[in-house]
């Protein structure tokens, strides 16, 4: 059987309200009807879904009152729970502050520790490297005053030396002299008698 111009007009309607606010325009169009028609029976198909809509808002109180405990309760449990979740992570992040708050504090400790034992050991090796200094100091002086004495002592030995060389010199002129002296001083040795009187026989 085929429908009538206001049952096309109001199936329209309900179709394109699925998906946006129908028009004038857009009923007439789906429906395959005039502009007047579209126009009447679109205002009583609104005129009935405003006509709907009052009659849902016209619920018994009861069933408003049951419905507002219902969502009075529902509301309480979920704000239970979220200030459960919210108490839950506010303990998790309370204890994972403490946590690095304590590594923090640990890092800080060591790197005082580190920083402490870094100055000792630049304090103890520059103590070491001014003894070391010192001492290097000590031996270069005892080097060269050795050095000196060395040079004086070769000085010494080379002038005993000359003088010794000087003075076995004049003890030789001084022997020769001597030995000279004692064959001009030393008088002939006498003729023995018995080659004096063998000679005569």
């Amino acid at each position: 059987m085929a429908l009538s111009v206001k049952d096309r007009v109001f199936a329209a309607a309900e179709q394109i309200s699925a998906e946006r606010r129908p028009t004038v325009s857009t009923v007439r169009a789906a429906a395959g009807v005039s502009n007047a028609d579209a126009t009447r029976y679109l205002k009583e198909w609104t005129e009935e879904k405003q006509a709907a809509g009052g009659q849902v808002a016209a619920t018994p109180a009861a069933l408003l009152e049951q419905a507002a405990r219902l969502a009075g309760a529902c509301w309480a449990e979920a704000s239970t729970l979220a200030n459960e979740r919210h108490a839950a992570a506010e303990a998790v992040w309370a204890q994972e502050k403490k946590d690095l708050n304590t590594e923090v504090a640990e890092l800080v400790a060591d790197l005082d520790k580190a920083v402490a034992e870094k100055d000792a050991a630049v304090t103890e090796l520059t103590a070491r490297i001014t003894a070391l200094e010192r001492e290097a100091a000590a031996a270069a002086e005892q080097l060269e005053r050795a050095q000196a004495a060395e040079r004086e002592a070769a000085g010494t030995a080379a002038a005993a030396a000359t003088r010794a060389a000087a003075a076995e010199a004049r003890a030789g002129a001084l022997q020769e002299a001597h030995d000279a002296l004692l064959q001009r001083i030393t008088p002939e040795a006498p003729p023995e008698a018995g080659t004096e009187g063998q000679s005569g026989a």
